[in-house]
Formats: C-alpha cells, structure tokens, sequence
C-alpha cells in the first residue's frame, strides 16, 4: 500500500508547485498595486485611452450577427490550416487511411464554406 502512495507522490508535489505559483500569480500582483499605490483612482487613471474619446454609446450594445459570423468562420478556417500542418508532416507514416481521413475531413469543410457563401456569410455590408 506504501508503493502506491509513493507513485502518487509526484503528482501530489506537481499539484502543489501549480497551486502555489497559481496562487502567486493571482495575488502577487495584488498586493504589490496596494504597495505602490496603483489601485488608487484618479481622473487620469480613468481616462479614455483606447480610442481617445468617450464612449458615446452604451458598452453592453449589441454587435452585428456577422461580426460573430465571419470571426467563427474564421476560427474554422484557421484550425482546418492547423490541422493540415501535422497532417502533411506525418502523411507517409499514416498512409491511405489518413489521406482519406483528411480528403473526408476537406470535403466537409468545403462544403460548408460554399454553404456559408451560399447564404451571403461572407459578404460584409
């Protein structure tokens, strides 16, 4: 029984070194802005400094519905090339299986890119 305590002692000293740096990295920060005095609000702190100029609209208005759109075909997009990379690096140790796979994988990805076409997803007004 000893044995197996003893196997699950790494990972107990792993978890603890994750907590206490977790722990250090949230509140370290913390403590050293009450030190210097940072946390303090002025009108300078408080100031616009993104775009330069106040906020004319509220911050919880609604975007576009193709914002959102075109930023998750993007992703989609993005991970397909992501996927492609390792594909192509190991495509003679997996042989026709994989090259299938992925033909099957492109396929369904060109399909929904031309269905997303189809439905004006990529045109921005």
């Amino acid at each position: 029984m000893a044995s197996v305590a003893a196997q699950y002692l790494p990972i107990l000293l792993f978890l603890g070194v994750a907590l206490l740096l977790s722990t250090a990295f949230v509140v370290l920060p913390m403590v050293v802005s009450r030190l210097t005095g940072s946390h303090k609000p002025t009108t300078d702190k408080l100031a616009e400094y993104e775009c330069g100029f106040p906020a004319f609209e509220d911050s919880r208005a609604q975007f576009d519905v193709r914002f959102y759109l075109v930023a998750i075909l993007f992703i989609v997009f993005d991970l397909e090339a992501a996927f492609l990379y390792p594909w192509a690096v190991s495509l003679k140790e997996i042989g026709w299986t994989g090259w299938f796979a992925m033909m099957g994988f492109l396929a369904e990805l060109v399909l929904g890119f031309v269905y997303a076409w189809k439905k004006g997803a990529l045109e921005w007004e």
